[in-house]
């Protein structure tokens, strides 16, 4: 079977993160919170899961997909390229990763910023492709 653009593939990714808050993540609108932290892992799953694919399609950090890649592997690959790039992977690391995906933060504004950033890295990592 053949493989996927990985960018458009990194794009499908971000579009099931949005697809599983819009469908599944109640959204209590007056605390501008989703109710059930279940889903905001798992679109922050998707979300830098997505980074990830864009990452690797541009800088090859990773040899193959059965190894396992340190965050700080794609921060000194990134870092020698585009200083403005790693900004936002500091940032999306930090949000999609730890807040959204480990403490599952519920606030709205949080999964905002996720998605904001996942589009920016995938954009800034197309443009380099």
């Amino acid at each position: 079977m053949k493989r996927k653009d990985p960018i458009e593939e990194a794009r499908r990714y971000v579009e099931n993160a949005k697809e599983t808050l819009q469908e599944k993540g109640e959204l209590d609108t007056e605390l501008k919170m989703y109710r059930d932290e279940k889903y905001v892992r798992a679109a922050g799953n998707y979300l830098w899961l997505g980074v990830l694919m864009a990452l690797d399609a541009v800088f090859k950090v990773r040899k193959d997909r059965r190894t396992r890649v340190d965050i700080k592997d794609y921060r000194d690959a990134v870092s020698k390229r585009d200083k403005k790039l790693l900004a936002l992977v500091n940032m999306g690391y930090d949000t999609m990763h730890l807040s959204m995906t480990y403490d599952g933060n519920q606030s709205k504004g949080v999964s905002d910023d996720g998605f904001r950033l996942a589009n920016a890295i995938i954009d800034r990592c197309a443009a380099m492709a």
